[in-house]
């Protein structure tokens, strides 16, 4: 099953590209903006011009599923075979929302080819690469002379991730058997650019909190009272300063505990990258690193879990001076955890750090909203090998890896349905995600079809000889 001829997987997708691409651009026309209530009706139309779709290109089940929100589309395609295993492909069908006045050369919603790039909202994220699936599945079977996928095939598309999904967590665990998967491709990621094609392999998780500081019933003179009780505010200071140690490192207590180092393999494959630290810097508009010491950048970003101050406030803040001590104050602060940690305990962590911080005469609340587990699968496991094989056959190079530093709804998949996440996709950083001008390189996007239409075959054999 993985001796798929190339030559034929490539003619099938050559001689039906012109109409996939029109096909996509008939989806990207529709203004899926999940964000903005005017446009539900669009993400409905979205939804159920994806599920039509994906009925034609021979998915004997496609569906509407219902949240309190936006509709997901959930499809099916079952192999046949008993012994093969279960793959649920996820992406989004929502989008940012776009004018032609944030910047647009042309209008968001009206798809143009300028060159070999396709630019429409949604193009790359994640229309593009969700839809890469659809012919992908095509020449898998036309290669093979298969009726039905290797694999028993699964898509989740869901429609607003562009909003934090807010009820996605609820749907997957409310569906979950028929969501049930050996593993799960997330196709809503990129590579690290156009000559180094590379495979994530996990993601950071989330935990998010405010804390607020509460010391005179009001704000009171400093003169008068001054030096002789709690100021708030220089007590949130002091929690910002007592974040970290000297090394960078975050000093609350039990925070590291459990964490999944880096294995010096992984250490020697991030530093196969061609990373070019002054030319980060200037995305990140800044003048130099820093982070925790003995790591290097890409591992701070990637592999660390870090700690960052997001908001400081209270007291006075107009022109000129008022001299008194605050009433209150507060901190925002953001958490990104790594593999082995756990957003609850991370919680638990922080409030008795709090709880010890603070002095007496300052009352404190800590708020937390709701985490994001992180997720992370081993190099040798068998169906990430498969993903680094497809894409090495589509690519003709090697595949190097990767990790992305943000966060995302892949986590909540791994939880519930206690299925290792693979990220397959052909993104890259000039694609303009959420800004002006977003567009695919169509090139990329073709090659995202070939990787699917290897990946099938090769996880079907493979994962039996796991077995």
């Amino acid at each position: 099953m993985s001796e798929t001829p190339d030559s034929a997987v490539r003619t099938y997708i050559e001689n039906h590209r012109a109409a996939f691409l029109d096909d996509l651009a008939e989806w990207l026309r529709i203004p899926s903006v999940s964000a903005q209530p005017d446009h539900a009706g669009d993400v409905r139309s979205s939804a159920e011009w994806l599920a039509a779709q994906l009925k034609e290109t021979g998915f004997p089940v496609a569906e509407i599923w219902e949240t309190p929100g936006a509709p997901a589309v959930f499809a099916e395609w079952s192999s046949g075979d008993p012994q093969a295993p279960t793959v649920l492909v996820y992406g989004h069908h929502d989008v940012q929302p776009a004018a032609r006045e944030d910047g647009w050369d042309t209008d968001p919603f009206d798809p143009v080819v300028k060159g070999n790039r396709l630019h429409a909202r949604g193009a790359a994220d994640d229309k593009g690469q969700v839809f890469f699936h659809t012919l992908g599945v095509r020449a898998h079977l036309a290669a093979t002379g298969r009726t039905a996928p290797a694999v028993n095939l699964k898509l989740l598309i869901e429609g607003e991730e562009e909003s934090g999904s807010p009820y996605f967590r609820a749907l997957i665990e409310a569906e979950k058997d028929r969501l049930a998967a050996d593993a799960v491709i997330v196709s809503d990621t990129g590579m690290w650019s156009e000559d180094t094609p590379t495979v994530c392999t996990g993601m950071r998780g989330l935990a998010e909190c405010e804390i607020e500081l509460h010391g005179p019933d009001q704000d009171i003179h400093s003169g008068s009272f001054g030096g002789a009780v709690p100021n708030p505010a220089t007590e949130a200071a002091r929690l910002v300063a007592g974040l970290h140690d000297d090394h960078a490192r975050v000093a609350i207590p039990g925070f590291y505990d459990g964490i999944t180092e880096l294995t010096d393999r992984e250490r020697e494959l991030f530093a196969e990258l061609p990373f070019d630290e002054e030319r980060w810097l200037r995305t990140a508009k800044s003048r130099s690193a820093h982070g925790e010491a003995g790591h290097t950048t890409l591992e701070r970003v990637w592999a660390r879990p870090t700690a960052e101050v997001n908001g400081i406030g209270g007291g006075y803040q107009g022109a000129g001076s008022k001299t008194i001590i605050p009433s209150s104050a507060f901190v925002k602060l953001s958490f990104r955890l790594v593999a082995g940690q756990d957003a609850d305990r991370v919680e638990e962590a922080v409030r008795a750090w709090a709880a010890d911080s603070v002095p007496a005469g300052v009352r404190h609340t800590v708020t937390f909203s709701a985490g994001t587990r992180p997720c992370l699968t081993p190099l040798d496991h068998p169906a990430l090998q498969s993903v680094v094989r497809a894409m090495g056959r589509a690519f003709e190079q090697k595949i190097r890896f990767t990790r992305e530093g943000g966060s995302g709804p892949a986590a909540d998949l791994q939880d519930v349905l206690a299925a290792p996440v693979l990220f397959l996709g052909i993104s890259v950083p000039s694609d303009g995600w959420h800004a002006p001008n977003e567009k695919v390189e169509i090139d990329l996007l073709l090659k995202g079809v070939e990787t699917t239409a290897y990946l099938w075959g090769d996880l079907a054999e493979h994962w039996r000889d796991a077995r």
